[in-house]
């Protein structure tokens, strides 16, 4: 069976309650808490993992809490790491992402609720504009995800070359930068099948502003995917 119609086959019966809750908190998301409506996602992606014969093995979550207002940086290896990020993530989190998906249904509507920006990587004075949003609301305590390859690896393990420009928030803000490892998530979604599975996701330490003060943009890009590889050779 495909594995995404198990996921969703296997919630059929909750899924039109907690979409519905989702879409108020999309259109809305001024009325509801921050974490309540993090909770929500992270309660549908826990759904989605467990329906999905995928087990989650998660190991760092220590490193996202006491310093809100940070970035989260991680290679990207398929469709369902951000399904992994929000089962996992004990805080809010809003993301970049590419416009071209931010009309898919259920997709649409958590992008709203996490108040995430869409990127359009062919439109310079766009992107420039999301990283000066992006790089304001960290400042004011929000946490944000870029994956800074840029797309999906579709190299199973192996990762892309980091886009200096991802962490060009992280450097303005002056901002802690968590990184994180993702293994075997290609297999979820991007193989056919829903036999058993099993994903490694791990939250590495936090890199602090003073750490990378002074490095350029490159630099840090080049920090973050050594540690992110280390973890990954592990």
């Amino acid at each position: 069976m495909n594995r995404l119609l198990r996921m969703l086959l296997k919630n059929i019966t909750v899924f039109p309650g907690v979409y519905a809750k989702l879409c108020r908190h999309a259109k809305h998301p001024e009325d509801f808490p921050e974490q309540e409506r993090w909770d929500h996602i992270s309660y549908m992606m826990g759904r989605a993992v467990d329906a999905g014969n995928v087990q989650l093995q998660v190991t760092g979550t220590e490193h996202l809490t006491g310093h809100n207002g940070f970035m989260l940086y991680g290679n990207h290896q398929g469709l369902f790491d951000v399904v992994a990020l929000a089962a996992s993530c004990p805080v809010p989190l809003g993301c970049v992402y590419k416009k071209e998906i931010k009309s898919v249904p259920l997709l649409k509507q958590i992008y709203a609720s996490t108040k995430s920006f869409p990127m359009d990587r062919g439109d310079t004075r766009q992107s420039l504009e999301v990283i000066r949003a992006v790089t304001e609301q960290v400042q004011q305590g929000r946490n944000y995800l870029i994956f800074p390859e840029g797309t999906r690896s579709r190299a199973g393990n192996r990762m892309l070359p980091f886009h200096a420009g991802s962490f060009r928030c992280a450097i303005k803000a002056k901002c802690p930068v968590v990184p994180f490892m993702i293994r075997d998530s290609f297999r979820v979604l991007d193989e056919k099948g829903s036999a058993p599975v099993t994903v490694t996701l791990q939250y590495l330490p936090p890199i602090l502003p003073a750490e990378f003060a002074g490095m350029k943009a490159a630099q840090l890009a080049q920090l973050v995917q050594t540690r992110i590889q280390a973890a990954l050779d592990r």
